[in-house]
């Protein structure tokens, strides 16, 4: 074996180490918002915080997309596995928390709730750096050109924690105290950090630790001020879209944006250093991230509605409805990887995915109430395909695109820009849903139809209240419900369908192939396929 090979043969050995503990920690974040989603039923009804039951999710996002870049940028500045190793322990110590809800200091009929609020925030303050640690550590140990082969797999992971979630927030739900949703976290968090503790080396960086106090309060205020209109405008829990507390949000956001740029351009250390935009590979890797999560996120987010409600699928095995998507994406997720590192070629892949992706938008949206389930699960097994072929290569390529020294920078960008994307896709679809829902009935069943369905929850509906209805005004229901979703279909294709048109422009620039040096230096570029001895 020559000298060249060897290299690679040993750091593929050094990462299947310490792979373990990271898919672990990756899937403590994953899991966490899926399973307490399935648990909030019993919570709400246990901490009697209805009014305040939509804070519990609003609080964990803001406190994860807010501290995204910023973890990023302490992995940078202070070195990753200190850096990560902290946001496990944040993690930990808010799921400890959240579990003792309504005991710990306040108690009472709100006081619990209000407990669960501030706990969820801090829990997803460490949930921030997780997912962002973990990428930016693949890329300190391994070049781009290898890379590919082990974002699939974590690819992969979040495919079976998407499926996972639910069913283990069933069984949590059904059978132990709602408690456990945010105690199962202990024992797989506290094995993925000492497993970490004693494995995990990395390469030492030298950079000046100048922390951008300014730029990450302004940008913390303008990504608050993003997730809670997101969160809010058009809700039934929230404020129109018209009203000033929306209105003013967004017009802070703005200010926060405006004021965020000529920060970043004279810190020493900027916490999302602007020149990484420069790259055009860069930015429109991050303008695809946006409108994957817009289209994504937010056209999924009806899907469980439209299997349960208008298929009467049980919400029970809601988890496994979506896992013709998520095995199609897993599997492809794999074959990407492995070709990326075998071949070096990685531009077709977010070309194919995305038009995959719009392909399947296509199907979904022509579904009416009489689709049947099985025909469901091959049009989403479709949108699976383009998801396999997209998920890793948008970050694959915006760690490609910038200086090993700005590994955790473009990490936390790619997972940011996707988190924000998927959040005005859920606001934006939710609207469209409402809107269009309304529409249909009064054209089906009349005006006074659209009101009682208006009553009846609009967004939130449930099997409950369609029970109540006449079976000729539930069949009507059923079909302005199956086509108010598909408006929702229609609307995410739009944005769907710019991925490939936008990934067209992606220049293609070759993988490093050497390893990322002791301290942090880009690896020897090579033309030739490497090898790889963990999958060969």
């Amino acid at each position: 074996m020559t000298e060249t090979s060897a290299a690679p043969a040993g750091r593929s050995r050094e990462v299947m180490i310490v792979l373990p503990g990271l898919l672990l920690a990756m899937m403590l974040a994953m899991l966490d918002n899926m399973i307490v989603g399935t648990a909030m039923p019993r919570i709400v009804g246990e901490l009697q915080g209805l009014d305040y039951f939509t804070w519990v999710t609003t609080s964990y996002v803001l406190g994860t997309t807010v501290s995204t870049p910023i973890w990023g940028k302490l992995g940078d500045l202070y070195g990753r596995k200190n850096i990560f190793l902290s946001s496990i322990v944040i993690f930990l110590v808010g799921s400890a928390l959240c579990g003792m809800a309504g005991s710990v200091l306040f108690g009472g009929t709100d006081g619990g709730m209000i407990e669960l609020i501030a706990f969820r925030a801090l829990q997803g303050l460490g949930a921030g750096g997780l997912i962002v640690g973990v990428m930016a550590i693949i890329g300190d140990l391994v070049s781009p050109r290898e890379r590919g082969q082990y974002q699939g797999i974590m690819a992969a992971i979040m495919s079976l924690a998407m499926i996972a979630g639910p069913l283990v927030g069933g069984f949590i739900t059904d059978h132990l105290d709602w408690r456990w949703a945010f105690y199962v976290n202990l024992p797989l968090g506290g094995v993925a950090l000492i497993w970490l503790i004693l494995k995990l080396r990395l390469p030492k960086h030298r950079t000046e630790h100048r922390i951008d106090w300014y730029g990450a309060a302004v940008l913390t205020v303008g990504i608050t001020a993003i997730v809670l209109v997101t969160s809010w405008g058009g809700q039934k829990h929230g404020y129109p879209w018209g009203s000033w507390q929306i209105l003013g949000l967004a017009g802070l956001a703005v200010v926060a944006l405006a004021l965020f740029i000529p920060i970043e351009r004279r810190a020493a250390e900027p916490i999302m250093p602007l020149h990484v935009f420069r790259d055009r590979n860069f930015t429109l890797i991050n303008v695809l991230g946006f409108l994957l999560g817009f289209a994504m996120f937010g056209a999924i987010t009806f899907l469980p509605m439209f299997q349960q409600i208008v298929q009467g699928a049980s919400a029970t095995n809601s988890g496994l409805l979506l896992l013709p998507m998520m095995a199609s994406s897993m599997v492809v997720s794999l074959f990407v990887g492995k070709a990326i590192t075998q071949t070096g070629r990685y531009k077709m892949y977010p070309v194919l995915g995305g038009t995959i992706m719009a392909v399947g938008m296509v199907l979904l949206a022509f579904q009416d109430a009489y689709t049947p389930l099985w025909q469901t699960g091959v049009f989403i097994a479709v949108l699976g395909l383009g998801m396999g072929f997209l998920m890793q290569t948008t970050m694959l390529i915006a760690q490609n695109s910038v200086e090993q020294k700005d590994m955790g920078v473009a990490s936390s960008a790619a997972t940011f820009f996707r988190s924000i994307g998927g959040s005005f896709g859920i606001s934006l679809f939710g609207a469209v849903f409402n809107n269009r829902l309304a529409a249909e009935i009064t054209e089906k069943l009349g005006p006074e139809a659209a009101v009682v369905a208006g009553a009846g929850g609009g967004g939130q509906i449930e099997k409950s209240f369609l029970e109540q209805l006449p079976p000729q005004i539930k069949t009507g229901f059923l079909e302005a419900l199956a086509g108010a979703i598909g408006s929702v279909f229609v609307w995410s294709l739009l944005f769907a369908a710019l991925v490939p048109v936008i990934a067209a422009f992606i220049k293609h620039v070759p993988l490093r192939s050497g390893a990322p040096g002791r301290n942090g230096e880009p690896g020897r570029e090579s033309a030739e396929p490497a090898a790889v001895a963990a999958f060969e």
